[in-house]
């Protein structure tokens, strides 16, 4: 006799009963832009502003709860990939993870706080495909401030519908699954935390994480600090990299070409830019040049299509 298939019926949802205000119509006179004293608001309830923010940040989080590239990190490096990719891939689920209220890393200022960015060439085309204006100086080229440098490129990247940022929330560890292309492991997505919640795990009782699937992790942050070169560790507590390389004194000639050079999937699964590299190969530092954190954001763009499109994926997941 041939196996019958059974369907069960869900049962229906309990829906709370919730009172609400019947909606009162806007009226002409209830908001006035006038700078001479009788500026007026349109009328709202603290309920709505509620509403307004939990409604959309947990379905963000539901929907990219599997997205198509994560990326850990929203530095310099870490947002000209994700400029690069979501622009040249439309189609993909772009998901930064950055631990820090303010986005942007150490790309706010310049050296020993200073405000102008030197950016070697030829580097300083995504400088113009951005629209930031520069000083020419021959071999490099210097933007008048740090922050016009990556406030526009997190004001562009943010602004793609194919990409979000989940600021205030720290990767505490990796999700790694036996590789289906091979005997090794696989990185296969990110555990997180609020980062509040993240840093005082010794002070209170057990915070479990969540966790985002993605078939692509590309971690972006940067070298060791209170926060820094974290999949780097955390590779090499995991076994699958014997040590770290740690990164070497200050040499810009050949830090920065080593940086762009080395990006790439340092583990199935994961692939890394940015000063993190250092850490990971033993790499020299660069200090106040910015080149290689744009263009090796840009390399790691593309070998995340290179690895996404060479893979079979089911819900998240490589599984050929």
């Amino acid at each position: 006799m041939a196996p019958v298939a059974v369907t069960e019926t869900a049962a229906p949802a309990l829906q709370p009963k919730i009172l609400q205000q019947p909606a009162v119509p806007l009226q002409k006179d209830d908001i006035l832009e006038d700078y001479k004293g009788s500026y007026k608001f349109a009328p709202i309830t603290e309920a709505e502003v509620s509403r307004a923010m939990i409604k959309r940040y947990f379905n963000t989080m539901y929907e990219r709860a599997i997205s198509d590239v994560v990326i850990i990190g929203a530095g310099s490096a870490g947002l000209s990939c994700a400029y690069k990719l979501g622009t040249t891939r439309p189609d993909l689920k772009i998901t930064i993870i950055e631990a820090n209220v303010a986005p942007g890393g150490g790309a706010w200022l310049g050296g020993q706080l200073m405000t102008p960015m030197v950016v070697r060439k030829p580097a300083d085309r995504f400088l113009r495909e951005l629209g930031v204006e520069y000083e020419d100086e021959g071999h490099f080229v210097v933007v008048k401030h740090a922050a016009l440098f990556t406030s526009t490129l997190l004001s562009k990247t943010l602004a793609l519908p194919n990409v979000v940022l989940m600021n205030a929330t720290a990767v505490e560890d990796l999700i790694i699954h036996p590789d289906p292309k091979s005997q090794s492991q696989r990185v296969s997505g990110v555990v997180t935390n609020w980062t509040l919640v993240a840093l005082n795990h010794d002070t209170q009782s057990c915070m479990d994480p969540n966790t985002i699937t993605a078939p692509v992790i590309i971690s972006a942050t940067g070298h060791d600090g209170p926060m820094g070169a974290f999949s780097a560790k955390r590779l090499v507590s995991a076994g699958l990299l014997k040590e770290l390389g740690n990164m070497r004194g200050l040499d810009m000639n050949r830090a920065e070409p080593a940086i762009v050079n080395g990006t790439r999937e340092v583990a199935p699964g994961l692939i890394m830019t940015g000063m993190e590299l250092s850490e990971h190969d033993g790499s020299n530092r660069m200090g106040p040049t910015f080149g290689a954190m744009i263009a090796s954001g840009i390399k790691a763009a593309h070998e995340a299509i290179r690895v996404y499109d060479s893979s079979e994926i089911v819900a998240g997941r490589i599984v050929a």
